[in-house]
C-alpha cells in the first residue's frame, strides 16, 4: 500500500483545488490488500450470518442455504457487471457515476437514490444486532446499542482511510474465526443428512411442519442478494485504490468468492447440526453454539460477532460518506450543501458527509426492523437491475475503446440478470414496493423541477482525470 499524504499536504491540495474551482479529489492511498480488507469488512460475513440469516431461517427453514446459494450465483453476474463498469468509470460515486455516464443522467439519479436508501439503512440494520451478542456480558436495548455502534463508527470514519483498513482487517480476522467455529461445531453435531438442504421445510407457528414453496424462495432472494451485497464497496473505493483498472475487478470478484464461502458454509453446517426443525427455524445461532459446546465458547463467538458488527459499521460509514461526497462534488444539491458535503478533513476524509451518514443512521435504529429489511431488499434489487442495464450499454460509442476489464459472456450475462431481477422485484411485498416507489417518485420530482432545469450547472458526474489505464 502506498504512503498516504500527510495532513499538511492534504490541506494544501484542498486549498489549491478550492482556489482553482476544480472538483476536489480523494487521494489514492490503498492497494488491493487494503481494499479487499475494507470490502470484505463491508460484506461483514459474520455479522450478516448472525444478524440477517436468522430471519431467513425463520421464513425458509432448511431452504435457507439453497436460497443463499442461488443468490450467490446471481451475484456472480452482478459482480461481473460491477467489475467492468467500475474499471470503466472509477469514481467514488459508484453505481450512480457508472449509470449516469452510460445510461443517462436521470437513470443515474434514480440509482443514486436507491443506493442512498441502501447505504443509509444497512448500517443500522446490522448495528441493531449488537445487543443480542453482548448479552453474555451486559443486557442492552437493541435500538440504543445500535445507535451507539453507529456513533462509534462515525467517529472512526473520520480517521485516515489506510488506518481504518488495518483496524477493520483485525476485526475481520475475529469474525472469520467466529464463522469457522460455528461451521466446525455444526458439522460435528450433524443431526440430518445433506438431503435436508433441499427438503424445503420450515416449522409452522402451531408446531407443525410447513413446506417452503418456490415463490417463498424467489421472495427471499431479495434478502439473499443483500447478504453478499457489500462487494460493491470496491467500486465506491475505486477513486482511492491504486491502479483501479486492475484492482477494482480483482477486489470485487475475490470479495464475492470469499464472502460467499464464509457465509454459506456455516449456514449449511447450522442446517445439518440444528437439533430439530423448530430450533433451526428459531434462528438462535448463539444458543445452538452453546448447546454444541459450552457457555464459554458461546460467549467467545458472541463477542466476536459484536466486534464484527462494529467493524461493519465503520466500513459502511466510510463507504457511504464517499457516496454523499461524490454527489456534492457532482453538484447534486444547492451550492451551500455541495460545499459542506465536499469538505475534506485533516485526515483526508469527507467529514461533513461522514456525520450526515452516521447520525441519521443512529436515528434509524429506532425504526421497525422488518420495514428496514423490506425496503433494503427492494432497493438493492432495483439498483442491481439498473446497473445491469448500464452494463448492456458499456461497449457502445467511445466506451467501446476505453481501457477496462471486460466481462465474459457479454451481452448474455446482463440480459439474463435483468430478466431474473425484474421477476424477483415483482414478487416482493406491496408495502415495501410502495415505500421504495414513493421515495423514488419524490426524487424524480426533485430531478424534474430542480436538477433538469439546471442541467448546465447541476448533476455533473465527475470522473477522476488520473484514473490509471
Amino acid at each position: 500500500m502506498a504512503d498516504t499524504l500527510r495532513p499538511v499536504e492534504t490541506a494544501a491540495l484542498d486549498a489549491a483545488a478550492t482556489a482553482s474551482g476544480s472538483p476536489q479529489k480523494l487521494k489514492r492511498s490503498i492497494g488491493i490488500v487494503g481494499g479487499t480488507l475494507l470490502t470484505l469488512s463491508c460484506v461483514t460475513p459474520a455479522s450478516t450470518l448472525f444478524v440477517v440469516v436468522p430471519d431467513l431461517f425463520g421464513s425458509l427453514g432448511t431452504a435457507t442455504a439453497l436460497t443463499i446459494a442461488i443468490g450467490s450465483l446471481l451475484c456472480i453476474a452482478v459482480a461481473l457487471c460491477y467489475s467492468e463498469l467500475g474499471t470503466l468509470i472509477p469514481s467514488a460515486g459508484g453505481e450512480y457515476a457508472m449509470v449516469s455516464t452510460l445510461a443517462g443522467r436521470l437513470a443515474g439519479w434514480l440509482v443514486f437514490v436507491l443506493s442512498l436508501l441502501v447505504v443509509m439503512i444497512v448500517p443500522p440494520v446490522i448495528a441493531m444486532g449488537t445487543a443480542d451478542y453482548l448479552a453474555p456480558i451486559v443486557h442492552l436495548d437493541p435500538s440504543l446499542a445500535g445507535a451507539g455502534v453507529m456513533l462509534l463508527a462515525t467517529l472512526a470514519g473520520l480517521l485516515d482511510l489506510r488506518a481504518n483498513a488495518w483496524i477493520t482487517g483485525v476485526f475481520l480476522v475475529l469474525e472469520v474465526i467466529a464463522a469457522a467455529v460455528v461451521a466446525v461445531l455444526g458439522f460435528a453435531h450433524g443431526e440430518r443428512g445433506t438431503g435436508s438442504l433441499v427438503s424445503m421445510q420450515v416449522a409452522g407457528s402451531a408446531g407443525n411442519t410447513d413446506t417452503v414453496t418456490a415463490m417463498l424462495i424467489v421472495s427471499g432472494l431479495a434478502i439473499a442478494l443483500f447478504i453478499t451485497q457489500g462487494f460493491s464497496t470496491a467500486v465506491y473505493l475505486s477513486e482511492e485504490l491504486e491502479n483501479p483498472r486492475r484492482n477494482v475487478a480483482r477486489t470485487v470478484l475475490a470479495t464475492l468468492a470469499i464472502s460467499s464461502v464464509i457465509i454459506l458454509v456455516p449456514v449449511v453446517a447450522i442446517t445439518l447440526g440444528a437439533p430439530d426443525l423448530s430450533t433451526l427455524t428459531g434462528g438462535d445461532i448463539s444458543g445452538m453454539v452453546t448447546a454444541w459446546s459450552s457457555s464459554a465458547v458461546g460467549t467467545f463467538v458472541s463477542l466476536c460477532v459484536a466486534l464484527a458488527i462494529i467493524n461493519a459499521g465503520i466500513v459502511m460509514v466510510i463507504q457511504n460518506s464517499r457516496v454523499l461526497f461524490a454527489s456534492a462534488r457532482d453538484k447534486a444539491w444547492p451550492e451551500p450543501v455541495n460545499k459542506g458535503l465536499s469538505r475534506l478533513g485533516r485526515f483526508g476524509s469527507p467529514w461533513v458527509a461522514t456525520l450526515l451518514v452516521g447520525v441519521p443512521g443512529a436515528l434509524l435504529c429506532f425504526v421497525n426492523l422488518d420495514t428496514l429489511y423490506g425496503v433494503t431488499g427492494v432497493s438493492v434489487t432495483g439498483m442491481y437491475l439498473l446497473v445491469a442495464v448500464a452494463a448492456l450499454l458499456a461497449r457502445r460509442g467511445k466506451h467501446a475503446h476505453t481501457p477496462a476489464w471486460r466481462m465474459p459472456l457479454w451481452p448474455a450475462m446482463p440480459l439474463l440478470l435483468i430478466a431474473v431481477l425484474a421477476y424477483i422485484l415483482s414478487r416482493q411485498e406491496a408495502t415495501y414496493l410502495l415505500w421504495t416507489g414513493g421515495i423514488t417518485a419524490v426524487a424524480t420530482l426533485y430531478w424534474a423541477f430542480y436538477l433538469r432545469p439546471r442541467r448546465e450547472t447541476r448533476w455533473l458526474v465527475t470522473i477522476p482525470e488520473d484514473a490509471q489505464a
